[in-house]
Parts: structure tokens; C-alpha cells; sequence
């Protein structure tokens, strides 16, 4: 069979190689199944120049150079959730250049930024960011002797079905906590169940259902008077001194609730606003929730819920809790080194 496609140059070696020992192209043509022409080319370029390699050829040349490149990662920076079609649109009328949706996704592809699904971060005002920044800077050199006093605590919503609604951001590698390349969030009530807990290097406090809008009368009294302070008393009788631990929702912050501390002589930790990412009782409740997630029997109802959330919450051994806690200088240097964005954690 006579081959079209252009000969290696093994293949343009072999011709010359018979054409010196003598055979005729049509023997040539015979014995290697190349065609008449592509032989007398091959062998005629010979002839004349001595060479039997093809010369590199330009290829067709590329829709975007390193300019339209460089103004292409303009456009994305700018906004990292636009679609690929929105991304191109942008792309046509600013620079007058037409092209298509498959080559700007190539393009994009070849500079590193791949549609990834955003992570959901707090978002983070200036001021508070330079509040978190310190306040990481205060506690560097805090051992694991000092994390083992804090007792943490904060509130989580739980449900019957999980929510994955993902949205998607143009993103390099090594941006995944980048700003712009965050869903910021916040805290909502609504269905479901809410949960108060709390923990320490020591173990695990008690996990209360809060039904109902809670206001910082409920607070004090349901929490706070029922459960932290008992609990408080027999970790100060057994450890020693403590921070106690919340964040910065209103119900923790009122006059009523900062006077009832004060008169009850919580010493609690200083606390940045909108840190998630500080407080590892946040991957306690990722824990728990993945515990009742992997179970076979699902909860039917909110009732079952709490009660399959109270058996997993006992279950949590002690090594998951005290890897938290000497997570903490990990923690504040992750901050440290965002300069008081959001990290990873």
C-alpha cells in the first residue's frame, strides 16, 4: 500500500540507503511501499542538498499570543466565578479579537487555572482581619501547655439532608485560599436542629439541643447556668485554671450575657470576630457529622437525629479531640502567614 503520510526520517534514511546500493526508484518504490513521487522527492532533495531530514515548519499559527495571554488572566482575576462563555465574551470586546469558548478554556488550561469548586469561607472585613492578624501574633508562642486550658465551645446546625450546591471559581493550584477564590458565608438558622458543645484537651462537655430562637436570657440560662458553669467548676477542681472559650454571635456579646460572666467569673479567651478557622471545634463538628452520615440507619426525623447525634458525639475518642487541640499553633502561624485572611482550616 502506497503510504500519504509524511516519511520519518528512518524511513527517509532507508530510501536513500537502497537508492546508493544501486536500486532504481521503481525498485525502491516496490520494496519499501512508499510512492513513486514521495521517492523521487526524497531522493532528487538528496541529490541536490545532500540532506534527507524535513525542515521544521511554522505550523499554523496561534489565535492567542503572550499579550492576549497576559490580558486573558486580567479578565479572570477579575472575577473568578464568570463562566467560560462570559470569560470569552469579555475577552472579544476589549480586545477586538475573535475567538472561541474552546480557546480560551485551552488557553486558560495551559496557564493553570481549571474550574474548581470554591470553598466557603467567612468573609472578612479589613478591620477585622488586621483584629485576627494580632491577635494570632499575641498567642505564637503559646504551648500546647497553654491550648490545654481552653475549653471551646460554639453552636452547629444539623439536618436530616445535606445541601452540596457548589459553585465553581477559575483558580491556579496554589490558590485554593485565595480571597477572590472564596464563598464567603454565615450563619443562618431555619430548619433542623441546633446544637451547643463544648471540649478541651481533656475531653468532651455536654451537647445541648437548642429548640427554638435562642436570645441571651436563653443563653445564660439554659446554657451557661445549666451546663457551663457545672462543667467549668469540675474542670477548674481537676486541671486547674481555664479560657472559656465563644465566638462573637450576639447572644454571647449582650450587656445581659457579659454581665452574667462577669458576676459568675468566667475568665474566658479573647475572641476575633468571623475565625472558624481558629476554633477547632469546628472540625469536631465535622467529625460528628460524617459519624452520622456514615451510619446505616439514618435519622427519619428530628428526634432521631439528636438522639444518633448524642451516641456519636460519646463515641469520638479522645486522640480526635487532643489532635485539635495541638492543631492551635498551626492554626495562629496559617493566620499569620495570610495576614489575617482565611487559611485552610
Amino acid at each position: 500500500m502506497v503510504k500519504t503520510k509524511e516519511l520519518t526520517n528512518s524511513e527517509r534514511g532507508r530510501v536513500i540507503g537502497l537508492y546508493e546500493a544501486g536500486y532504481t526508484e521503481r525498485a525502491i518504490s516496490e520494496k519499501t511501499g512508499y510512492g513513486k513521487t514521495t521517492i523521487h522527492n526524497i531522493i532528487t532533495k538528496y541529490r541536490n542538498t545532500g540532506i534527507l531530514t524535513v525542515a521544521p515548519r511554522s505550523g499554523r499559527p496561534k489565535k492567542l499570543d503572550e499579550r492576549d495571554k497576559r490580558h486573558l488572566k486580567i479578565i479572570v482575576n477579575q472575577n473568578r466565578r464568570n463562566s467560560a462563555e462570559k470569560v470569552k465574551k469579555d475577552f472579544i470586546e476589549s480586545s477586538g479579537k475573535e475567538v472561541s469558548k474552546s480557546t480560551i478554556k485551552r488557553a486558560l488550561y495551559k496557564m493553570g487555572y481549571h474550574s474548581r469548586t470554591a470553598l466557603r469561607k467567612p468573609h472578612i472585613s479589613e478591620p477585622n482581619r488586621k483584629v485576627r492578624l494580632k491577635w494570632a501574633r499575641e498567642r505564637r508562642f503559646w504551648t500546647i501547655d497553654d491550648w490545654k486550658r481552653v475549653i471551646w465551645s460554639d453552636e452547629s446546625r444539623f439536618t436530616l439532608f445535606q445541601s452540596d450546591k457548589k459553585i465553581h471559581v477559575w483558580r491556579l493550584p496554589n490558590e485554593r485560599y485565595q480571597v477572590n477564590c472564596l464563598v464567603p458565608t454565615i450563619k443562618h438558622g431555619g430548619g433542623g436542629i441546633m446544637m451547643w458543645g463544648c471540649f478541651s484537651w481533656y475531653g468532651l462537655g455536654p451537647l445541648v439541643r437548642i429548640d427554638g430562637r435562642i436570645n441571651s436570657e436563653r443563653y445564660i440560662n439554659e446554657i451557661l447556668g445549666y451546663h457551663v458553669i457545672p462543667f467549668l467548676e469540675e474542670f477548674e477542681e481537676k486541671n486547674g485554671d481555664y479560657f472559656f472559650q465563644q465566638d462573637n454571635a450576639p447572644i454571647h456579646t449582650s450587656v445581659r450575657t457579659r454581665t452574667f460572666m462577669e458576676e459568675m467569673e468566667i475568665i474566658q479567651l479573647p475572641w476575633p470576630g468571623q475565625s472558624p478557622d481558629l476554633n477547632p471545634i469546628e472540625h469536631l463538628w465535622d467529625e460528628l457529622e460524617r459519624r452520622i452520615r456514615l451510619r446505616a440507619d439514618n435519622p427519619k426525623n428530628l428526634g432521631e437525629l439528636e438522639l444518633i447525634l448524642q451516641e456519636c458525639w460519646s463515641q469520638i475518642q479522645q486522640e480526635v479531640y487532643q489532635k485539635l487541640a495541638e492543631s492551635m499553633n498551626r492554626r495562629i502561624e496559617a493566620v499569620i502567614k495570610a495576614h489575617g485572611y482565611p487559611t485552610r482550616y
